[in-house]
């Protein structure tokens, strides 16, 4: 009796830590809420070029995909948790997520700019926003760039749970501007009617350290089975020029090549 329990409880062990290996569908882990990367339709299905990528990487890696939504803060945990396999929302590399997390090779990379109204002469410096109102996406790159740089210096930087909720406050004169990546910035702002009388504003921003190397799908620690397979794709998905051809559809000129 003891043995059969003991068999038991190790195939249950077993059972839960199963891998990508031994599964022929492939669980990402996104915030929908962030356009051009992932967001929804008028029907309430995915659009966007992280589920177009996500789905090429699937048929690449002979998967089935599905996708489970939660908040952008909320994803490592729920990643931990074992509630996906991998996080697919435009989420950069940086050292601090290295900690927490294992990545796939990276799969593309996009500036970080500020966004400001036309003509208000702000630029993304210290001395150029020290008093202002920034607004950022809670758990995002931007956030913690903003934090560092900007936060100790007098700029009120402000986080937010949904980026369009920036851009609403933004619009109406809450906020002085928002840092983001520079294509979803263009898509779900300036490219709208509310955006009309805002821009980009200065260069891109710059700290390798806190914005990362680029954007990659987070895995469990450890979780090399998944790691492989997925790189395989990826590798697969890049020299057949699908992600070239996709950036070219959701952020025009802007170049999304890993250096």
């Amino acid at each position: 009796m003891n043995k059969l329990k003991t068999m038991l409880l190790l195939g249950c062990a077993f059972a839960s830590f199963s891998t990508l290996a031994d599964s022929a569908t492939l669980k990402y882990g996104l915030e929908a809420q962030y356009p051009p990367f992932e967001s929804k339709n008028a029907q309430g299905q995915l659009q966007g070029f992280d589920i177009d990528v996500g789905n090429a990487i699937c048929a690449a890696a002979s998967l089935k995909c599905q996708w489970v939504e939660t908040s952008f803060d909320g994803l490592i945990p729920a990643l931990e948790s074992r509630k996906f396999d991998a996080i697919n929302s435009a989420m950069n590399v940086t050292e601090k997520r290295r900690q927490a997390i294992d990545f796939t090779d990276v799969i593309y990379r996009v500036p970080t700019k500020l966004i400001a109204k036309k003509g208000s002469g702000l630029l993304p410096t210290v001395d150029s926003l020290k008093g202002k109102h920034i607004g950022v996406l809670q758990g995002s790159i931007q956030e913690a760039f903003a934090m560092a740089h900007w936060a100790p210096k007098g700029v009120d930087v402000v986080s937010y749970q949904d980026q369009n909720q920036v851009y609403l406050d933004l619009s109406s004169g809450r906020l002085d501007g928002t840092l983001v990546l520079a294509p979803a910035g263009q898509t779900g702002f300036l490219a709208r009617p509310d955006g009309k009388d805002y821009q980009f504003v200065g260069d891109a921003v710059h700290d390798d350290k806190i914005l990362g190397s680029g954007i990659a799908y987070g895995l469990r620690k450890g979780d090399t089975a998944t790691a492989e397979k997925l790189n395989a794709a990826i590798a697969k998905v890049k020299q057949e020029g699908l992600i070239k051809q996709l950036a070219k559809k959701y952020f025009g000129d802007i170049d999304v090549s890993v250096k």
